[in-house]
């Protein structure tokens, strides 16, 4: 059993910093790849960041400069640095990875709520 629990969401003004920490916990597996997704009020779940193959990474357009997806494997830990906030970051923020050869299989973290207003 894979279980993912992210952290580090909260209230932050326009322009502030926040950074969301995913502990992932469970089996030792083969990970295909990791990232982040974000759902707003009334509109789809979206992908925020994503590190897949030899840790290449790849950014939605409209975070592109200003967050930053990296891992720490000792601790078993995904984190999105997210720079210069901007009210429309609102959302809930969902930490995922996808494993396995043949069989892929998604895990999805619980969400944190990340709320830029002023």
């Amino acid at each position: 059993q894979v279980q993912l629990v992210e952290s580090g969401g909260g209230l932050v003004q326009p322009g502030g910093s926040l950074r969301l920490s995913c502990a992932g916990s469970g089996s030792i597996f083969p990970i295909n790849s990791m990232g982040w997704y974000r759902q707003a009020p009334g509109k789809e779940r979206e992908l925020v960041a994503v590190i897949t193959g030899g840790s290449s990474t790849n950014y939605a357009d409209s975070v592109k400069g200003r967050f930053t997806i990296f891992g720490d494997n000792p601790k078993n830990t995904m984190y999105l640095q997210m720079d210069n906030l901007k009210p429309e970051d609102t959302a809930i923020y969902y930490c995922t990875v996808d494993v396995g050869i043949i069989v892929h299989k998604n895990y999805w973290g619980q969400g944190t709520q990340v709320t830029v207003s002023s």
